[in-house]
């Protein structure tokens, strides 16, 4: 049977149905509009049906039954992409793992978590915090965000500079190929390298390869405490040098992040924070540890700050102050898209020492495309979101963003970088990967692609097609 001749909705729900239940497969109209897009901005597709498979043995059944019919099949979590990942932009079926959410286990001794892949970050932390635990990657997403879906994006976050991204936590996983094979690859070892190390191929393959069913995880014991400060600078210039003056102090901080001057406006006038919104740019530090530990570091990067022509610096007292801090860079993105009423962010990465020249090729691109651009970020890791703000029913104001992150991407490649460093691939920036990778890398994986999925199905029109 051809994809084609399977897109009769009630023969799809009664295939389906039969594996999984007919309450847990959706084909109505009017129930798949909230799966023909993710976050982001101007991609979208039409699936034939919706199924939530509730463990490892009906995802199998599913991609059996899809790999017989060349049945196109997207896998999903939270829907919080921000690189068109989770789009049925070939049709088929999404494959929602959002009933498979439980924690299966968390050991202390040998600080590891099971978790299924419908398991939100923030409900892990929080697991992990009950038994004195640490879970460090955080995602802007955290409290929505599956971990499905953060492994399969190696997704960063915050704390990306000290704790690195998601990959560094994946010790192994249970993955159903797609002819519905299951493999188990990794497991609760902190050393283990016979064969092809399967656990780092599927972290960041965007479902393209397989379907995560259940990830090991590792843990760390929990900071004593933690704390943040905040620094005004004139302009990104001097931002930048400060990140430079913390990191030549051999500090590694669990947070350095920053703000461009219209950020800071917008996340002010949207969260009311009190920030001081003539600053040309913020940064905010900020440590974990044992409490001795925190108080240097952050008194340090503190010092660095003044030397390198801080405005005001300032350190939170207490745990609601260093959360209302953070709250300034987590808000940035809902507080820019109060400027046009859309917003197209984006995500690219340059050497730590090479942001400045990002930041200001962002604001001469931006200038000459005459688009509104504010850009926030990872002033530790070299990874920055600029933000293209406008009004979603002018098409040319659209059409002016779009070509404005075409020369943004090309000036991170050139600048030695990437044109994406957390967010993932997807549908959005496929159309550049060629460029970063070159042809041969890029043939690479398609071969690979082909060796995992022959038939193609598995989230088609990403990485690898």
């Amino acid at each position: 049977m051809t994809a084609a001749a399977v897109t009769d909705a009630p023969a799809i729900a009664a295939d389906l149905g039969r594996i999984v239940g007919a309450s847990n497969v959706e084909i109505r109209p009017a129930a798949l509009v909230p799966y023909r897009t993710d976050a982001t901005f101007g991609f979208s597709g039409e699936p034939w049906a919706v199924v939530r498979p509730a463990g490892v043995e009906e995802v199998s059944r599913i991609l059996a039954w899809a790999n017989r019919r060349h049945v196109p099949v997207v896998p999903r979590g939270a829907g919080t992409s921000l690189a068109a990942g989770a789009v049925p932009i070939r049709g088929g079926i999404v494959l929602a793992l959002t009933r498979m959410n439980r924690i299966v286990s968390i050991d202390p001794v040998d600080l590891t978590a099971v978790v299924q892949p419908g398991v939100t970050t923030q409900d892990l932390a929080r697991a992990a915090g009950e038994h004195g635990l640490h879970y460090p990657p955080d995602p802007g997403s955290q409290r929505v965000s599956t971990l499905g879906g953060n492994v399969a994006t190696n997704a960063g976050g915050l704390h990306g500079l000290k704790y690195g991204n998601t990959g560094g936590y994946v010790l192994g996983v249970e993955a159903v190929l797609a002819d519905g094979e299951v493999i188990r690859a990794g497991g609760q070892l902190i050393k283990d390298v016979a064969g092809y190390d399967l656990v780092r191929l599927l972290t960041g393959s965007e479902g393209t390869l397989a379907v995560l069913t259940e990830l090991t995880l590792a843990l760390r014991p929990a900071p004593a405490a933690s704390t943040t400060g905040l620094a005004y600078f004139a302009d990104l210039e001097s931002a930048s040098d400060a990140v430079r003056g913390v990191i030549g102090a051999g500090i590694l901080p669990a947070t350095l992040e920053f703000l461009d001057a219209r950020c800071i406006r917008s996340v002010d006038a949207y969260a009311h924070l009190g920030l001081d919104t003539t600053a040309g740019a913020m940064l905010l530090f900020g440590d974990d540890g044992s409490d001795a530990e925190v108080r240097r570091t952050v008194s340090a990067m503190a010092a660095v700050m003044r030397e390198h022509a801080a405005s005001s610096v300032q350190i939170a007292t207490a745990a609601a102050e260093s959360d209302a801090l953070l709250a300034a860079r987590r808000c940035a993105l809902p507080a820019l898209s109060r400027l046009g009423g859309a917003t197209m962010l984006e995500d690219v990465g340059v050497p730590r020492s090479r942001l400045p020249e990002l930041v200001r090729r962002i604001d001469a691109i931006a200038e000459r495309h005459e688009v509104t651009m504010a850009t926030f970020g990872h002033a530790g890791d070299g990874n920055a979101h600029p933000v293209g703000c406008f009004d979603p029913r002018d098409a040319e104001q659209r059409a002016r963003v779009a070509a404005a992150f075409d020369d943004i991407f090309a000036a991170a490649v050139d600048l030695g970088g990437t044109i994406t460093g957390e967010h993932g691939v997807g549908a959005a920036k496929l159309p550049y990967l060629e460029a970063q990778l070159g042809r041969p890398q890029t043939a690479l994986l398609a071969r690979i692609k082909r060796a995992f999925d022959p038939a193609g199905i598995l989230n088609p029109g990403k990485l690898g097609s």
